[in-house]
Parts: C-alpha cells; structure tokens; sequence
C-alpha cells in the first residue's frame, strides 16, 4: 500500500510538474522593428537568450514604413512596435488607443551615422537649397522628417516649399541614385553605404543640433495589450536593460549579433553608428515631441504625457 501511495503520489508530481511547465509557456511577441541599429539592445536579447531567461519568445517582424506600425498593433499582427514619436502621437491623435511601455534608441549628439544627403550631381550647400527639391523620408512624419523640417526652419528655410516623399530605408540608395529624389534622410548602416558609393554626399548631420537623448522610437503597445501583461512588459524591459548593459561590456561582440541579425557583411559594421539606447522614457521627452508636432500644424491636441507612458 505505501508503495502504491508513493507511485500515486510520484504521478501526480509529474502531472502537476507539466500542468505548472505548461502554465509557465513563454509569453508569444511578435515585435514590429525597422532594419536600423538603433535595434541592438533587441537583437543582442534576443540573441543572447535574455528574453527566453525572462519568459518571453519574441519573434521581431520587419517592417517597411515606420507609419504602419500602429495600425498593425491595433490590427492584432504585432503585439509591440516601435513607432517614431511623431508617428505614435498622430496616431493616438487619430482615435488609436496606443501607449509607450519603453525607451529604444534615442539621439546622441556625439555620433553622425545620420543625416540628409544629396544626390551626386545636384547642388544642395545650406537648409535653403532644399526648397524647391524632393526629399526622401522614411515615413511622412516620421522622426527624421520632422526633425528635419526643425532643422530647416531654424536655419531660415522654407520646410513648406520642400517636397517630401516616403522612402523605406533598405531602398533609400537605389532610388536616390534613379533621380526619384534629390536628397535623402537617411540613417547607417544604409548612410554610410551611400557615403562609400558616391551616390550622395554628406548635406548636414543635422540631428546633432537637436536635442541630446531625445527618442527616435518607442517601444508601444494598444493600452489593452499592456493592461493584460504588465509582467511582460516588465520583462521586456529588463532584458532589454541587459542587452544594453551586454552591448556596453561586449561591443565588438554586439556588432557581430547585430550584423547577423540584419544580415549585413561584416565590412558594414566598422562604420555603423549605434545609436543611444534606453529603457525609460521621461515625459519631457513626449511633452517634446507634442509641442514640435502642434508646431508645425502635423497635430493640433496636446494630450498628457502621463496618460500615453506607463510606468
């Protein structure tokens, strides 16, 4: 009998061992990201089992434009994405019940990975050369388009007499070189590429006169996704400090995960710039980014910063 009640006592051990394993399953993100290095910190998680040490299987999602994150976070196709702040904000502005639950990669002055660039053959010297041509942007409202349009108004430029037209990253080189556009903001390891093929040159870093540390993208979530996995996002968010903190002690290691992960030769890496990476997002930074936005006319409300972040 005791050895009968051991057996049953042993099965149920493994019963009850399965049903916990199977509780405990990883929690599925499917995560929209753009082909840009300000994505380190995710692929050095990823890559180094951080996420899977935290309980988290996330599987990253390319995604062209920058402008269509949101509505595929609300769509249900990705459950985070990394919208620009000028594309979350029109997006919250449009009625999307989106929120910021981390930091991604923000502006370092120090660096110049970055910036806007003229095709070889048209002659652009200073902010008011621009008006009149066509500019590539990686999103109609996105960071860098904003901020460029900044840029061109506190250098006495026009921005309204600029033409924009959207660009995804990854093309940025070959319809530059078409003629399509006469310039392009564009960001490494795609900026250093048009460099070294004299497609363009070099019109201006001009995000180094903008303000230092400021978020270039966010890490968002739908309010009610984040409300049902609070653990998550506070898993999220530590192992991306991890991968932070990996990228800090492990830098030629980190590029090496990062060229993989993007699928570029090893001869890029010694010219991409890796953006400044953070966790937390202050609410001065969104406050920010709502007052540059009603601006220049892109929104017109001003909603408050504490509502959008959660903590």
């Amino acid at each position: 009998m005791r050895h009968l009640l051991m057996a049953g006592w042993w099965a149920t051990g493994l019963m009850l061992g399965a049903s916990v394993a199977h509780a405990q399953a990883p929690t599925v993100i499917r995560l929209g990201y753009s082909n840009v290095s300000g994505f380190t910190a995710m692929w050095v998680a990823r890559d180094q089992g951080m996420f899977a040490r935290h309980g988290l299987d996330v599987q990253p999602v390319l995604i062209a434009l920058n402008s269509t994150m949101p509505a595929a976070l609300v769509g249900g196709s990705l459950q985070i994405a990394s919208p620009s702040p000028p594309v979350f904000l029109q997006a919250v502005e449009g009625g999307l019940d989106i929120v910021v639950i981390s930091g991604c990669s923000s502006n370092d002055t120090s660096q110049s990975g970055q910036g806007v660039v003229a095709r070889t053959g048209v002659v652009i010297r200073n902010a008011k050369d621009f008006e009149g041509k066509r500019v590539g942007a990686p999103g109609i409202g996105s960071y860098m388009q904003v901020l460029f349009r900044r840029w061109l108004r506190n250098k006495g430029a026009d921005d309204r007499k600029v033409t924009f037209v959207e660009v995804p990253f990854a093309q940025g080189n070959d319809i530059l070189r078409s003629g399509n556009v006469d310039a392009l903001l564009t960001s490494d390891p795609y900026y250093s590429r048009i460099i070294a093929a004299r497609t363009g040159y070099l019109v201006s870093h001009y995000l180094v006169e903008m303000p230092e540390g400021l978020f270039s993208l966010y890490f968002a979530s739908t309010r009610e996704w984040a409300g049902r996995n609070a653990a998550a996002i506070k898993s999220f968010r530590a192992a991306l400090a991890e991968g932070i903190a990996f990228l800090a002690r492990e830098p030629v290691k980190s590029r090496e995960i990062l060229a993989r992960s993007m699928k570029l030769p090893a001869s890029d890496m010694a010219n991409i710039i890796i953006p400044k990476l953070k966790v937390e997002v202050p609410r001065a930074d969104l406050q920010y980014w709502i007052d540059t936005l009603v601006q220049q006319g892109i929104t017109k409300t001003r909603p408050d910063p504490a509502t959008l972040i959660i903590d």
